[in-house]
């Protein structure tokens, strides 16, 4: 015989572990692509193709735990206290975050695309020390440099070299 605290599928204690942990795993899976590639530090190939992987699977797997979450929920919501719905609510709010967030595109957040790129001759260009490091283009009699410092936080660029468009990418 069941009572009104009980839940049919699953206990009660079991139902609040089990969210728990769907939360952590969501949580998790948005978090470890931010955590595996940041700015300005080293990435090893396994990391950024664990960090790519959780990233496709990320949108299918926090919808899911949001679904079952919300399956979880219903269940213990009715019989609790006032501060365990309290807690429901608290648990449902990185839940939610992490289901938004696995949709959003982080990376081009870390790595801002510089929008209104200008370029100068080598000869104004007092930005530049002799020691820079830069990378190079030549493209139909036209040459471009790009000074690595200013790469390394914006990753990219569009350009047009000897009449050709092209993205310089670091």
């Amino acid at each position: 015989m069941m009572t009104d605290k009980t839940s049919p599928f699953l206990g009660r204690k079991a139902s609040w572990l089990a969210l728990v942990v769907i939360t952590v795993i969501a949580f998790a899976i948005v978090a470890a692509p931010v955590w595996l590639i940041q700015p300005f530090s080293p990435q090893t190939a396994r990391g950024v193709s664990v960090s790519y992987t959780l990233r496709r699977w990320s949108p299918l797997i926090t919808a899911l735990s949001l679904a079952c979450a919300v399956f979880l929920v219903a269940q213990v919501w009715r019989g609790s206290r006032w501060w365990k719905k309290a807690f429901l609510v608290i648990l449902f709010i990185p839940l939610l975050a992490s289901t938004w967030f696995a949709r959003q595109n982080h990376f081009e957040w870390m790595f801002n695309p510089l929008a209104n790129a200008t370029y100068a001759k080598a000869s104004e260009a007092g930005f530049v020390a002799d020691t820079d490091i830069v990378m190079a283009v030549e493209h139909n009699g036209e040459a471009a440099a790009y000074p690595i410092r200013q790469m390394a936080y914006h990753h990219l660029v569009q350009d047009v070299v000897g009449g050709t468009p092209i993205v310089a990418t670091y």
